[in-house]
C-alpha cells in the first residue's frame, strides 16, 4: 500500500468470542482490520479475514492454546504511518512519538476513546462483544491518508446480547 492512497482500517477489540453481524457490516470496506485483543474464539479470525487482512494481539482472556500464536504487541506500517497495537494501554513500555508511531491502538477498558497527545493518536475502539455494564457496543475506523491518520468511533445499535 502506497502513500497517496486512502487506506481504511477497521479497529475492533474485546469481542470475547462474540462477533455481531452489525460489527461485520461496519467493518466491510476495510483494507485492513486490527483486533486489539480479548478475541475469545479462533472463529472470529475466519469471519474478519473474509473482509480484509487481520492483525491481532493477545488480550488478557486469550489463554487457550490457539492464542499462543498471537503476539503481545504488533507494529503496522500502512500508507506512510506506523501504528503500534497492544491490548492494555497501561502496558505501553515505549514513548510512541520518540519511536515514530502516529497511532497507538489498544482495547481492554471496553471504553471507546480517542485522543491526540504529543502528536500521537491514542485510539480504543471499545468493546464489540457482549455488552458490559452500561458501556456502548462499539468499534472504530482509522483513515490513513497523505501520511497521517485520523480515527472515528462507531457505536453499534443495541442488541439483545
Amino acid at each position: 500500500m502506497k502513500i497517496g492512497k486512502t487506506i481504511l482500517i477497521g479497529v475492533i477489540s474485546d469481542t470475547h468470542g462474540l462477533l455481531r453481524p452489525e460489527a461485520l457490516e461496519a467493518l466491510r470496506g476495510s483494507d485492513q482490520i486490527i483486533h486489539a485483543g480479548d478475541v475469545g474464539s479462533p472463529e472470529i479470525f475466519d469471519k474478519l479475514s473474509a473482509i480484509a487482512p487481520v492483525t491481532a494481539v493477545r488480550g488478557n482472556i486469550d489463554k487457550a492454546p490457539w492464542c499462543r500464536k498471537l503476539p503481545d504487541t504488533e507494529v503496522l506500517e500502512l500508507g506512510g504511518v506506523s501504528i503500534y497495537v497492544l491490548h492494555d494501554l497501561a502496558q505501553l513500555d515505549l514513548k510512541p512519538k520518540a519511536a515514530g508511531f502516529a497511532a497507538v491502538i489498544s482495547g481492554h477498558s471496553h471504553i471507546p476513546k480517542q485522543e491526540t497527545r504529543d502528536g500521537v493518536l491514542y485510539f480504543n475502539p471499545g468493546s464489540a462483544g457482549a455488552r458490559r455494564f452500561k458501556l456502548p457496543v462499539s468499534l472504530g475506523r482509522l483513515t490513513v491518508e497523505d501520511g497521517s491518520v485520523r480515527g472515528e468511533l462507531l457505536t453499534l445499535p443495541p442488541a439483545d446480547h
